[in-house]
């Protein structure tokens, strides 16, 4: 059974009009935030699906062609979206991006944030969005019911080829990593990184490019050299620390990080080992954020141009808003090897 207006205002125990308001995001009469709350609890629980042509009509709006010359964006990462030292250079260029295209970011939440029905109700149906950008991808079931509400939708290195993107090539960017490694004389080399929304670490790019790059060399891959850190720089370093002290397990003499600062927190455990950067461990990370020409010694990564990915995705997003493309549209943007003292022989 279809859940119905009524059904909303019997649940939260408020009436007709109080819950139309709410939905349509009428302010002309105060509505309390903790009732308001309840009826997105409510629609989330009910399943019921205002309809937005319905919300439109209610507040005066022409129901078609209506642009309000908005867009959102949701980021993959956990916390710290605005200071996180990758994904805040990409939001930084979003927002550029739009400005520049007179349109406006109406709001930036994390994967975390919308797992909440209720949250992801009011984000869809307050928000009064044009178009919305991922950065990185989400839960496929929450994904999918955005989808059929958001009509104009962009992903940053996202998996959906039915929308347009923006993204560099991650597995050819890690065998890039990796063959410098190679080419400084290295052959034991071991892998730091994180599994993706399929929750296995073989299917990640970033680790298919290692495994691809050691394959082309005639390497054996050890899995006692792969540590799953899950993103996370505490168990990176956590983890390298286990590597080093375990006497059963041969020391790599070189390590490939899936990201710069999962490489900064395991080479803290390799210097608290007594040991030393590159002579006995040498290092390779991906991102070059801003910080990594400042660790000791200085942290060889693939230069990731993050501002521009966030600023081209933003004129894309208002490129496919407007209908300027007949189908989905996918752009690489370009990476580069910097090489520091982390990684080169002394």
């Amino acid at each position: 059974m279809v859940a119905k207006l009524k059904d909303v205002a019997e649940y939260v125990g408020v009436s007709i009009s109080t819950v139309s308001r709410v939905i349509s995001n009428d302010n002309s009469r105060a509505v309390s935030p903790e009732t308001r709350t309840k009826i997105w609890d409510a629609v989330a629980k009910l399943g019921y699906e205002p309809n937005k042509i319905a919300r439109q009509l209610v507040k005066g709006k022409k129901a078609e062609n209506q642009v309000t010359k908005k867009v959102g964006c949701i980021v993959a990462t956990p916390q710290n979206k605005y200071n996180h030292p990758y994904f805040s250079f990409i939001l930084d260029g979003i927002e550029k991006g739009l400005a520049d295209q007179g349109y406006y970011l109406s709001f930036i939440h994390t994967g975390e944030e919308i797992k909440n029905p209720s949250f992801l109700q009011k984000v869809l149906y307050e928000s009064e969005i044009d178009g919305l950008i991922f950065v990185e991808g989400i839960e496929n079931e929450t994904y999918e019911y955005i989808k059929k509400h958001i009509p104009f939708i962009v992903g940053v290195d996202f998996a959906d080829d039915s929308v347009s993107q923006v993204s560099y090539d991650r597995l050819a960017a890690a065998k890039e990593a990796v063959f410098h490694l190679l080419q400084q004389g290295h052959h034991d080399i071991g892998y730091i990184g994180g599994v993706g929304l399929s929750q296995k670490i073989e299917k990640e790019k970033r680790f298919r490019g290692y495994k691809s790059a050691l394959d082309e060399a005639g390497l054996e891959l050890k899995q006692e050299w792969i540590l799953n850190a899950n993103w996370d720089v505490d168990k990176s370093y956590a983890l390298m620390k286990e590597l080093l002290q375990n006497p059963a397990i041969s020391r790599p003499t070189a390590m490939f990080a899936a990201s710069d600062m999962m490489a900064i927190s395991a080479m803290r455990a390799v210097l608290e080992s007594n040991l030393r950067i590159p002579e006995d461990i040498a290092f390779i990370g991906i991102d070059n954020i801003e910080f990594s020409q400042y660790t000791s010694p200085p942290l060889s990564s693939i230069h990731i141009p993050k501002f521009e990915i966030g600023y081209i995705a933003a004129k894309t997003i208002v490129d496919v808003i407007q209908n300027r493309y007949p189908i989905p549209v996918k752009i690489m943007v370009p990476f580069e090897l910097k090489t520091r003292e982390s990684s080169l022989k002394i």
